[in-house]
């Protein structure tokens, strides 16, 4: 699909640069969005919903690490019974750690991907607005890019406009 898009977009510009100069402007997209005012309002908010929870796994990994301790400094002075119940202790903590671990990578992904989607195709609403105003006849992403005048590449002004047009409140 990309690569399709690519040699749309790779026409299009060779139709253009017959007739006539097509305007081009570069644009790294990741950047622009990463260090758009949204994007490190939404992830300060993710950590500070999560810091509960990541607190919880570092309490979790912190008494697993104890009780590896307490049967390794106890290795032939504990009874059979009480390294047992250590082990015991430990596996549960273990898979307990675990769940938890995965269930918050689960959770925190999937707020991660909600708020790209909604600022990506903002994004790209600011960027086709610039593009319309500049009179750009094609906006390259620059990952897609071999090389390119650095005199090209919109991606500050992208996030400047995207700020402008989305200010966190």
């Amino acid at each position: 699909m990309k690569t399709m898009m690519i040699r749309l977009a790779l026409g299009a510009w060779m139709t253009a640069a017959l007739f006539g100069q097509a305007k081009i402007a570069i644009l790294n997209t990741q950047k622009a969005l990463l260090e758009t005012s949204e994007i490190k309002k939404a992830q300060a908010d993710l950590e500070a919903k999560y810091k509960p929870r990541t607190d919880d796994l570092r309490r979790l990994d912190t008494e697993l690490a104890d009780i590896q301790n307490r049967l390794s400094a106890g290795a032939g002075k504990l009874t059979p019974q009480v390294e047992a119940d250590l082990q015991g202790q430990g596996q549960r903590k273990q898979r307990e750690l675990q769940r938890k671990q995965e269930d918050l990578q689960a959770e925190v992904e999937r707020d991660r991907q909600e708020i790209l989607m909604k600022a990506s195709q903002r994004m790209q609403e600011v960027v086709k607005r610039m593009a319309d105003e500049k009179g750009y006849d094609i906006v390259i992403d620059s990952s897609n890019t071999v090389h390119f005048k650095v005199t090209l590449e919109i991606t500050t002004e992208a996030t400047a406009a995207y700020d402008k047009a989305h200010p966190v409140k």
